[in-house]
């Protein structure tokens, strides 16, 4: 599947886990857009607790989570929604 063009996606937390180095994986879901329902894998590495939302001991919190994706020379980041 082809990359995402370098812009801002509004997207929500599909799927997320644990890997066996102790990274975060989550997968995020576009929702608006012409690029709606494509999935986008991101990996945040040795996630610390008790700092933001992604710093969670249970993966299962992140599931819905709304936030942006930004693109930028092909690279994808991933800000989470704050209440």
């Amino acid at each position: 599947m082809p990359y995402l063009p370098d812009d801002t996606y509004d997207v929500i937390v599909v799927d997320a886990e644990f890997d066996d180095d102790g990274d975060l994986r989550i997968e995020v879901a576009v929702t608006l857009g012409p690029h709606i329902g494509r999935i986008v894998r991101l990996r945040k590495m040795h996630v610390e607790t008790d700092r933001g939302v992604l710093d969670s001991t249970d993966p299962y919190s992140l599931l819905g989570i709304p936030g942006t994706l930004r693109v930028r020379h092909g690279e994808p980041s991933f800000r989470p929604e704050t209440v």
